[in-house]
């Protein structure tokens, strides 16, 4: 298996774009439930599911994740994702008679203003494309303007979605995926210290970093949560500003193991590593390397 996020034992991937409306959808779809954990650093953020995936909720494992553009029209694609999940068998057993109901956290970014062609009326494209993304599912390790990556813009160049891997010490695999449509511009080295080189006025509000870690690392629910906080740091190396109030920073952290914990040391390596993919998986989505 190669260094990518779907080289994650027990992960799939779709993507789906509509280059008309310039936007996109990608689903995570596990093969069994997984830990799922998020941190929210951006002050204009778009989620769904969020709530449930702390620590003290009731839900243990969860059973997809969809990103999207389109800022809360975009949202509808997790409601597309628990259909054909459902569909599918997948979910929680309520009991005979009853569908099975899925847990699908999403997070959204804007991509309105990007020229595309967003008068679709009452019909917007996110449940068609979800439905389209969960078709393709499979191992699809791509960079660049595809899936929730499709109309993204990072600071004043195409944003898009970055893809990257590695392995930890222990063996185990881990991935990350990000959408990168970030208010800051992204450097292909450290951003520079002083001054502030701030995007056009008009871009405020557009904005956004979605994405999700991935390892096959045993977590608990707090311990994923940790490494998304820790995973965010990769972002900060990369994209100046970043966590501003225009953006909806959101990054999700996954662990395919059955069951089980990582110790603290082997936390802190996770979080690392996690946060050095992160850099690189958004410098392949718009410098395509990293």
């Amino acid at each position: 298996m190669g260094e990518s996020f779907s080289a994650v034992p027990g992960l799939r991937v779709g993507h789906a774009a509509d280059d008309h409306v310039c936007t996109g959808v990608t689903l995570v779809i596990p093969d069994a439930p997984v830990v799922m954990a998020v941190d929210v650093r951006g002050g204009g953020p778009g989620t769904r599911e969020t709530d449930a995936l702390d620590p003290s909720a009731l839900v243990e494992r969860v059973h997809g994740l969809a990103l999207a553009g389109g800022s809360v029209f975009g949202l509808a694609a997790a409601d597309e994702a628990v259909l054909c999940l459902s569909a599918a068998g997948a979910g929680l057993d309520m009991g005979a008679g009853v569908p099975r109901v899925p847990v699908v956290p999403g997070a959204i970014l804007f991509d309105l203003g990007n020229g595309g062609d967003k008068r679709w009326g009452d019909a917007p494209p996110y449940r068609r494309l979800a439905r389209e993304a969960f078709a393709a599912l499979g191992h699809d390790d791509r960079s660049g303007p595809i899936g929730a990556g499709r109309g993204a813009r990072a600071g004043s160049r195409a944003g898009g979605i970055g893809n990257a891997g590695g392995v930890l010490t222990s063996g185990h695999r881990i991935g990350v995926l990000i959408a990168v449509n970030s208010f800051g511009e992204v450097y292909e080295g450290a951003p520079p210290d002083g001054m502030v080189a701030m995007p056009k006025p008009a871009r405020a509000g557009r904005n956004t970093c979605i994405g999700a870690v991935a390892t096959d690392a045993p977590l608990t629910r707090a311990q994923a949560r940790r490494v998304a906080m820790m995973a965010h740091d990769g972002l900060a190396r990369c994209i100046r500003p970043i966590h501003t109030p225009f953006d909806g920073d959101t990054i999700f952290v996954l662990s395919t193991a059955a069951d089980g914990a990582s110790d603290p040391v082997a936390l802190v390596e996770i979080g690392t590593i996690a946060a050095d993919l992160v850099a690189q998986a958004v410098r392949r989505a718009v410098f395509g390397r990293g």
